[in-house]
């Protein structure tokens, strides 16, 4: 690693952890506007929660601006169309339950046929403010809730009755949209994962003239869903265990990890697992973001040093050089040693300390290359879109989620599994009722 990015990446990281947050007041000047496709399932969740929201936007932001694309942007992580569309129904299913969306039990794409009839009715209505985002919360309705025979007939009259119209808060177009997504002052928010975001961006800015109510079931962090004792020491009599495959150079890695092995960890008895990936590049991260995120979930971030391949390397090969029941403490170790001591492993001074510190008086002779291959290999078939990947397992079965936004499902899964065993006991406890 050059001595620049050795030095100057700390300097950098610490500048940008000590400015305030949110220092930054975002323009207004193009208003607010939501990036839809009709045939993605985050933009039928989406459209559930944009009439409220509509209502108590200030009218510096009025009209909200609809931009529906036709164009699907290519999946993410190398996934395929249908890998891709998989996998987002299962979120989708898994965020309407989570956050009381309405949604069908059996989700599926819709036909092309139901999204140009879809189309043609909302270029077509004279409705404009509400009045259209109810018409588009209903077309929508119409698509994934496999409600076709109402879709031809509202499509009949919209073609019959009306010509397209052309409103300049109601825009068509071809741009390659992957999933529904805001759009304030050329800042991008995702549609579901970041509406609280943008929520408080809005408020702060004073761009709200009422209190939000939006995913009401949202986990905070370092807040628990289960804090009952007894609930607790029940999911801590099922030994829940947490695979978790991470990128080093990926620094979401190091906040996800410390923040499930400081918050969650001992809290629920997780057994943790770690398997580090090889070098995906991910090192040319947002700063901010980052830097945001960790304020949030209250985990160290300054100042780091970002690792290169080699560094990943060897940070691989000190985590494979202790015993297996230490690798997790170890990996927490090298990744704050990197992410907030500003630590370059590929840094013969720095990599000798470590190793002190870790106790290791061999290093391992395994191919380390091969062993992060093996791991690649293991996580290829998780099929998700980001990373890091986790896989929960508990009472019997698996749940595979990725990345920073879904850690909520740790907890959400657990109270879902102590629901399902109550509802199992009070039906044994019926069926014996009735024998008696």
């Amino acid at each position: 690693m050059s001595l620049l990015r050795r030095w100057f990446d700390p300097l950098r990281s610490r500048w940008f952890y000590q400015k305030p947050m949110r220092q930054v007041v975002l323009s207004t000047e193009h208003g607010l506007s939501i990036h839809l496709r009709l045939d993605d399932v985050y933009s039928y969740l989406a459209v559930q929660q944009l009439p409220e929201l509509e209502e108590i936007l200030s009218d510096e932001l009025k009209p909200l601006k609809v931009i529906i694309s036709s164009q699907k942007a290519e999946p993410p992580n190398d996934m395929s169309q249908v890998e891709w569309q998989n996998y987002c129904l299962n979120d989708a299913q898994i965020l309407s339950k989570q956050h009381r969306f309405s949604f069908h039990e059996t989700p599926e794409q819709p036909p092309t046929e139901a999204i140009q009839q879809a189309e043609t009715i909302l270029r077509n209505t004279p409705l404009r403010g509400q009045d259209f985002l109810y018409l588009l919360e209903d077309v929508f309705h119409m698509l994934w809730q496999k409600q076709y025979g109402k879709l031809r007939t509202l499509y009949a009259m919209a073609s019959r009755h009306h010509p397209a119209q052309d409103f300049p808060e109601r825009i068509f177009n071809d741009d390659a949209v992957l999933a529904s997504y805001f759009e304030l002052s050329d800042r991008k928010y995702h549609a579901v994962d970041d509406l609280l975001r943008l929520v408080r961006r809005l408020k702060q800015q004073k761009q709200l003239t009422g209190n939000p109510i939006f995913l009401i079931n949202h986990i905070d962090w370092r807040e628990h869903l289960i804090s009952d004792a007894e609930e607790l020491n029940e999911i801590q009599a099922l030994d829940p265990e947490l695979d978790l495959y991470i990128a080093l150079e990926d620094p979401i890695s190091w906040l996800l990890l410390a923040y499930i092995k400081e918050e969650l960890a001992n809290y629920y008895n997780i057994h943790l697992n770690v398997y580090p990936l090889s070098y995906h590049g991910r090192d040319l991260f947002d700063w901010s973001l980052a830097t945001r995120l960790s304020k949030r979930t209250e985990v160290t971030f300054t100042p780091f040093c970002r690792p290169t391949q080699s560094a990943t390397c060897d940070m691989a090969r000190l985590f494979y050089s202790v015993p297996e029941e230490q690798r997790v403490e170890a990996m927490y170790r090298i990744l704050q040693a990197v992410w907030t001591k500003g630590q370059d492993m590929s840094f013969k001074a720095h990599f000798e300390q470590l190793k002190r510190d870790l106790e290791i008086n061999e290093l391992t002779h395994e191919d380390i290359t091969a062993k992060l291959q093996e791991n690649d290999i293991l996580c290829e078939m998780k099929s998700q879109p980001d990373f890091p990947v986790l896989e929960l397992r508990i009472d019997g079965q698996s749940y595979v989620f990725n990345s920073l936004y879904r850690v909520w499902m740790i907890e959400s899964i657990f109270s879902n599994v102590l629901e399902d065993q109550y509802k199992s006991e009070n039906d044994d406890s019926n069926d014996e009722e009735r024998k008696m």
